[in-house]
């Protein structure tokens, strides 16, 4: 049975009796029904007015808004291992969505203040990435403890910056690429090599260190390195490396290189051939000389190209190399040759390092390539490993 009474300025009062249950409930202006009594036996009334007031309670909170988001959009130059952190109005539910970060990476979002929540990530994002933060609204939305809901999602984007040629360096030199040692800077912090963030952090800003050219190489190499520029000693050392790890041998500390580098650190897969240089001087009588390691292994005498065919002056990496081969090309007048060739390390388009039977050594007589006598050329081949400098000088 339903009665009911009108209550003056208040609205209508209205009460049900059930046997020995009853509830009383307040029918305010706008039709909002308040449990203000009840019997026992009548969960069923009050859970549907408590599911009204909380109806009414979400309806009239209100609403929450982004205060901040960092990095701040637009920004450029990013370091990729950066947190990302939104803040808020006013505290979340604790049922609340997170924003959502494109691209996907693994990490976690948390709970970093009653009102900012901030993206933690495993690892990070690469170099020149366009990241972009996103914060859901309405229903689904982010929503605050009171229950107040974003009105409109709210955007924001940043990029990363690029990776770092010095710490290239640094890891190439711990690795044993370079013919260079790097410590760290006293009371700089370590960068654990296991620890994904951290060395992906350090790739944008390397910790502070030295250099330290090992001993016993000649200056013609030691005055080819810059630390933090690229110089014709890292780009023979990224080739090396990239030809231990089955990559494309450009020299060129890519996408690929970076990733195959951080995950040789944290493996602690370090070069296994040594450093190897040579010197291929024009000084007559001519001569090969190689170094590995910081000492020199052999001095040769050597052939370089005639004056119709030099051999090019300057210094380039070895990136081909064969046990035998039939050389074939063309000769000054026009005819052409086709000449078995053995122990052969290619450093610059068709010139090589390599054994051709000659009456005598030591002066010009090629067509480009530096020759060598088979003892000594099967001797040093196994050093002359991809990415090995060779210096030609000039006469």
């Amino acid at each position: 049975m339903l009665r009911e009474s009108r209550l003056s300025g208040l609205g209508t009062l209205r009460w049900r009796v059930a046997g020995l249950a009853a509830a009383i409930a307040l029918v305010v202006g706008g039709g909002a029904w308040f449990v203000i009594a009840r019997g026992p036996g009548q969960g069923g009334i009050k859970d549907a007015a408590a599911k009204q007031a909380t109806r009414v309670h979400t309806a009239t909170a209100k609403p929450i808004t982004v205060v901040s988001i960092s990095p701040s959009a637009q920004a450029t130059g990013v370091n990729g291992a950066t947190p990302i952190s939104v803040t808020f109005s006013a505290p979340l539910a604790a049922h609340s969505p997170m924003p959502t970060v494109t691209p996907s990476v693994a990490g976690s979002w948390q709970r970093t203040g009653p009102a900012t929540v901030e993206f933690v990530p495993t690892a990070g994002f690469t170099e020149q990435t366009q990241v972009q933060v996103s914060v859901p609204a309405g229903s689904s939305g982010v929503q605050s403890a009171s229950g107040g809901q974003l009105a409109t999602q709210v955007t924001s984007s940043f990029t990363t910056g690029s990776y770092s040629v010095m710490r290239v360096e640094q890891l190439l030199a711990q690795l044993g690429y370079l013919p260079v040692t790097w410590a760290p800077a006293p009371g700089a912090t370590v960068v654990a090599s296991n620890d994904a963030s951290a060395q992906l952090s350090a790739a944008y800003n390397p910790p502070d260190g030295t250099f330290t050219f090992q001993s016993g190489y000649p200056s013609q190499l030691q005055n080819m390195w810059v630390a933090g520029q690229t110089n014709e000693v890292l780009t023979g050392a990224v080739m090396a490396f990239e030809s231990d790890h089955s990559l494309t041998m450009d020299g060129d500390a890519g996408p690929e290189v970076w990733g195959a580098l951080l995950s040789a650190v944290a493996a602690g897969q370090n070069n296994t051939h040594g450093y190897t240089y040579a010197i291929a001087s024009q000084v007559q009588p001519e001569t090969l000389t190689v170094w590995h390691n910081g000492s020199v292994i052999m001095t040769s005498p050597a052939n370089t190209g005639i004056p119709a065919a030099p051999t090019s002056i300057g210094t380039f990496p070895v990136y081909l190399r064969y046990t035998f081969q039939i050389m074939k090309g063309t000769n000054p007048d026009g005819t052409p040759y086709s000449d078995p060739v053995s122990w052969v390390s290619y450093f610059k388009a068709g010139e090589a390092v390599h054994y051709f039977p000659r009456a005598s050594y030591g002066f010009q007589q090629s067509l480009g390539c530096v020759e060598l006598p088979m003892a000594q050329a099967k001797f040093v081949w196994p050093y002359m490993t991809y990415g090995t400098l060779v210096t030609v000088t000039a006469l």
